[in-house]
């Protein structure tokens, strides 16, 4: 039962994407510093087993194991020459999982960053960039992915050289930026300027958004900027960390439970989402909450900043955008 994206948002209001690749693999196995995209290989049935996982928890879309699948960062552990193969063995993965499914689900290509800084602050051009992207695309549009998935990017360059792959391959996208730092991208973007990050692309995004970042209230007031800004006619993504990661001993526990996770899904569709799941920490008894708050489609008013943390716990950037804050003042005038 295959279907694109763009068909399956003109059918549901809200779509929920899954969780976490990393850390639920970490639980499964995976070693620090071992490449997850290996695993396409020599651990298969653990990939299926998470995309099922998922699926079973209510997801309508899942994302390949791709997110470091680029020549750049495969590097670093002497399998450039492999991006195109473990892409498309990452996508047949997920593209047996989704075509089992009694329902239509979405495989969405997970493309993630370079680690590399483009000139003149480091060596990458953006041509160099166009062409490993262009590789790791291609091999998931083999394997079948329907949508080139961009994601946790920093930089308008990295953003713009993935969606010109993207289109030079002839694969619908969308894009999300990881806002971590201050309200901001490691490289300086408002949520408010997303929009403008496309302009000039002969193709558009089918959707926008944003992932990852420092916690799911943070994301949050990422979105109401993005929304207020650039207006609730563009399809946004929301794709929160499951609360704010934390230090036990030596290993790192998210805050984030069910019942908070299944408040950041509704808080995330008044704020304007309509494609929401959970980044770092977010497991599939998460995505099964987050499903069942969805479903309920709670009419709640756009949220105050104030709403937000009250419901899903407080903002880790002391500190909202210049928006975010209009926003925060204009909703206090609401509800007095």
């Amino acid at each position: 039962m295959r279907t694109s994206l763009s068909d399956l948002l003109q059918s549901r209001r809200v779509l929920l994407a899954d969780g976490a690749t990393g850390t639920n693999y970490f639980e499964s196995g995976l070693g620090p510093g071992e490449p997850p995209e290996f695993w396409n290989f020599d651990h298969p049935e653990r990939v299926k087993d998470l995309h099922q996982r998922f699926v079973d928890s209510g997801s309508d879309i899942i994302l390949t194991n791709t997110f470091g699948c680029n020549a750049h960062r495969l590097k670093l552990h002497k399998a450039e020459s492999r991006a195109f193969e473990l892409a498309k063995r990452a996508a047949e993965l997920a593209r047996e999982v989704a075509d089992a499914c009694d329902r239509p689900v979405v495989v969405a290509g997970s493309v993630g960053p370079t680690g590399e800084l483009f000139e003149p602050l480091g060596a990458l051009t953006f041509e160099a960039a166009v062409a490993s992207f262009r590789t790791e695309i291609e091999g998931l549009q083999a394997g079948g992915a329907d949508v080139a998935w961009i994601e946790t990017m920093s930089s308008v360059e990295e953003v713009r050289a993935a969606a010109q792959a993207a289109i030079d391959v002839g694969m619908p996208y969308t894009a999300t930026l990881s806002f971590d730092t201050a309200g901001r991208t490691m490289m300086g973007i408002m949520p408010g300027a997303i929009a403008s990050v496309f302009d000039g692309l002969s193709v558009p995004p089918v959707a926008m958004g944003a992932n990852c970042g420092v916690g799911a209230s943070d994301i949050l007031v990422t979105l109401l900027a993005m929304s207020d800004s650039c207006g609730l006619d563009n399809v946004y993504i929301s794709k929160g960390n499951c609360g704010v990661p934390q230090f036990q001993g030596t290993e790192i526990v998210y805050s984030g439970t069910t019942e908070v996770m299944a408040s950041y899904a509704a808080l995330a569709i008044a704020s304007g989402a309509r494609i929401i799941g959970g980044c770092c920490g977010t497991s599939p008894a998460h995505i099964a909450a987050m499903r069942k708050s969805i479903d309920a489609e709670l009419t709640l008013g756009r949220p105050t900043i104030d709403v937000i943390i009250a419901n899903v716990g407080p903002l880790t950037n002391s500190a909202p955008s210049e928006t975010a804050g209009r926003e925060r003042t204009r909703g206090r005038r609401q509800e007095g």
